[in-house]
Parts: structure tokens; C-alpha cells; sequence
């Protein structure tokens, strides 16, 4: 089930990217578009040869790098008149909190391979230009014991100076970055972003006021924050925990009630449940489990994100997937373009999140959102800079307004 979106104006410029994420896009995002795989061209044809609106605004480059539990995350873009264009971009599975669960420690060889794609990471910033950018690291920097002992080793190698970000900074920069979508007769929302290491969740709430026109940055969303939580269980996590290869019935099901006693805490709390239960809410999930189960529901022979970001599931598709999942082997699993052998261990225990989420929660619309972190830490540089409204200035006495 596609929908249209008013997106983030995604237009790419140069296709880079080292596609060492098996299963997922080599990272050369373009316009979300209308949910049928045609990108949306939403610059002028100035814009996209990135020559500014009327060929003589200079657009600096910005860059935003997340660096998770599982991935190591880039895009390098520049502002466009309704959002920004991505010129090149990255993404790798790291498994920087491998083992990180039973030991506490980030262990060597995990260490080496993240700077390895760091490093990658730091010559495309340089080769690109970027004149700003905001370089994060996430819960398994932020958990493990050797955490800051690592940062300093990829500052001497690299040159990349990370900041560890808070839990609640995280869950307000999924928010930006994945707006654009949210529904906008929807009067509830609840976000959720799971990760490797930990999984965010934010309960938005805009009451019965007329929304405003969507920023083209996606920008403002958060000032509808009411309630967020991190909980301390992500892909990577659970899966060590319970098992990521050999999972059954039985496994699976007590993954989903592990997650849903953390859940029950939450809503006890803030009994958002018949918030979410009304005909205009909707869940927004923005994570690898999310676009996995939509890739594997649309029937992608390769993962596509112009067909997955803004469709719709309903609770039955998410199912219908997921028991698929789990009458699988590891080496059918590993078969599935949408996977691929680097996420065929961690796959089912995303899905065991999700699931206990649905339960929790049995709101019938959930939109997908292959965009997040990198897109919302892009959108808040560029509005600090004002880069928008100099724009729309420009335009404005060019004549080039529309």
C-alpha cells in the first residue's frame, strides 16, 4: 500500500556509495515521489545541476553521519528550494556493539572495522567540500565502557570528531528527520525508530488544531512531543540474547513478551493506547526492521527506497511477514533481497519489537520512513543557517519565486 507524501525535496546530484549493506539500497536516495517508484523532482532544473535557484546562489555543503550499534551512516548534501540534495552518501553494517551486551567493552575487531568505514566516511567529507556537519555516535558508544577511549582512536585515525548523543536528542532528530510523513490529518502519532543497540520511542500529539503547512524541512514536528522513552533493546541486543539464526515459535514469542513488558511501562504512564486507537492516528516507523518488511511485502526483487519510504502496512501485512520470517531457515532468510546475510540474524528480533509494538498498540496504519537521524541532523543545520528563507529572498528579487 503506497501513499503520496509531501517530502523532503531528495534529489540527487551524483550517485555514490559503497553498498557493503547487503540487502539495503546503495545509498543514493532520490525525492520520496509518489509511492509508485517515481522519484519527486521537486527543484528547478537549475537546482538539480546544482547550480542554485537561478544559477548564482552558492549552497554549501553539509554533512550528517550516524554511527549506531549496527551502521555507520552518511549523507552529504546541499540546500534546494524545498528541502536539500544529496550529492554522495554511505552506508555500511559495522556491528560496532557486537558482543557489547555480555561484556560491556566495544571489542577490537568491531572497533577496527568501524574505522575502517569511518575512514571512508571522512575522505568523502573532505573530497566533497563540506563546510559543516554533525558527526554522532548512539547507544553503543554511549553504553560501552571503552566508549570514549574508541572516539579519541577514531579522531587519531580518522580525523572524525564524533559527539554522543543524549537518548532524548536522538528520539527529537528521528522526529525532524522522518516528519514529512506523518499523515496531516493525523491528531496522534507515535514514532518509533529501532535500532541496534536501543529503540526510541515518541508519542506525538497535536490535538484538535488545524496543522499548519508542513515545513520543507519537516521541521516543527517536535514541539508536538508529549512523551518519549528509549528502551534498552535494539536488533542487535535481543538477538544476542535470545538467539538470531535459530528462531521458532517459541523464541519468537518470548522476544515479543521481553519487549512488551518494557512497552507496558510506558503506557502505563502515559495510556496513549485509545490516543492511538482513534481513525486519524498512525504509527511512523523509521528503521532497517520497518523498510526490511516492507521491501519483503511489496515482492522487491532488490530493496528499492523509492517504492518503500511513505508506504503504508496494515497490521495483518506486518504479520503475514513476519510468519513468513519465522518459517524460514537462516539460509532462506540470508536468500531474501530485502536481507541478505547481514541482517538474516538480526531480522526476527526487529520483527519481534515491531510485533510487540502492534500489540501494544493496535493502530491499523503504520507509514514507513526510510529516512531518520542523518535526514533530521541535515534539516536542523540548514534552518540554524537560514539557508531556506535566504533562498526564498533570492527568488524573491530574481523573480524566481514560485
Amino acid at each position: 500500500m503506497a501513499g503520496s507524501d509531501q517530502a523532503l525535496g531528495w534529489d540527487v546530484q551524483r550517485s555514490s556509495g559503497d553498498n557493503r549493506e547487503a540487502g539495503r539500497p546503495c545509498e543514493t536516495p532520490v525525492g520520496a515521489g509518489d509511492g509508485h517508484g517515481n522519484p519527486a523532482s521537486t527543484d528547478s532544473p537549475a537546482e538539480r545541476a546544482g547550480n542554485g535557484a537561478a544559477g548564482s546562489v552558492s549552497s554549501p555543503v553539509y554533512a550528517a553521519l550516524d554511527l549506531g550499534t549496527n551502521n555507520c551512516r552518511l549523507l552529504v548534501a546541499k540546500p534546494s528550494r524545498r528541502g536539500f540534495q544529496v550529492v554522495d552518501a554511505f552506508s555500511r553494517i559495522i556491528r560496532l556493539g557486537e558482543g557489547l551486551s555480555a561484556t560491556g567493552r566495544l571489542s577490537e575487531v568491531a572497533m577496527d572495522r568501524t574505522i575502517d568505514a569511518l575512514q571512508v566516511c571522512a575522505d568523502k567529507l573532505k573530497r566533497r567540500g563540506v563546510e559543516r556537519s554533525r558527526l554522532i555516535a548512539t547507544e553503543a558508544c554511549r553504553a560501552a565502557a571503552n566508549g570514549a577511549e574508541f572516539l579519541d582512536r577514531v579522531k587519531d585515525r580518522t580525523g572524525l570528531a564524533l559527539e554522543v548523543v543524549s537518548r532524548e536528542t536522538e528520539a527529537k532528530l528521528a522526529v525532524t528527520g522522518c516528519a514529512s510523513l506523518i499523515d496531516g490529518e493525523a491528531s496522534t502519532v507515535l514514532v518509533f525508530d529501532i535500532g541496534g543497540g536501543s529503540s526510541e520511542l515518541i508519542w506525538l500529539d497535536f490535538g484538535d488544531e488545524p496543522r499548519r503547512r508542513p515545513h520543507p524541512l519537516g521541521l516543527g514536528a517536535e514541539r508536538a512531543i508529549r512523551a518519549w522513552t528509549s528502551l534498552p533493546v535494539g536488533v542487535v541486543t535481543l538477538s544476542e540474547q535470545f538467539g538470531g539464526r535459530e528462531v521458532d515459535r517459541g523464541v519468537y514469542e518470548a522476544m515479543v513478551a521481553y519487549v512488551g513488558e518494557m512497552l507496558e511501562r510506558f503506557e502505563a504512564v502515559h495510556q496513549i493506547g485509545d490516543r492511538l486507537c482513534s481513525g486519524t492516528a498512525h504509527l511512523l516507523g523509521t528503521s532497517g526492521t520497518v523498510t526490511t518488511v516492507a521491501g519483503i511485502y511489496l515482492a522487491l526483487p532488490a530493496y528499492d527506497r523509492r517504492k518503500v519510504d511513505g508506504c503504508w502496512l496494515e497490521n495483518a501485512q506486518v504479520r503475514e511477514v513476519s510468519d513468513r520470517l519465522i518459517a524460514m531457515s537462516y539460509d532462506e532468510r540470508v536468500a531474501q533481497p530485502c536481507i541478505g546475510r547481514d541482517r538474516a540474524d538480526l531480522v526476527l528480533a526487529g520483527c519481534a519489537i515491531l510485533e510487540a509494538m502492534l500489540r501494544m498498540w493496535p493502530c491499523e496504519r503504520l507509514r514507513v520512513a526510510d529516512r531518520g537521524l542523518r535526514e533530521g541532523m541535515l534539516a536542523t543545520m540548514m534552518a540554524e543557517d537560514g539557508m531556506h528563507r535566504r533562498r526564498r529572498r533570492f527568488e524573491a528579487m530574481s523573480g524566481d519565486g514560485r
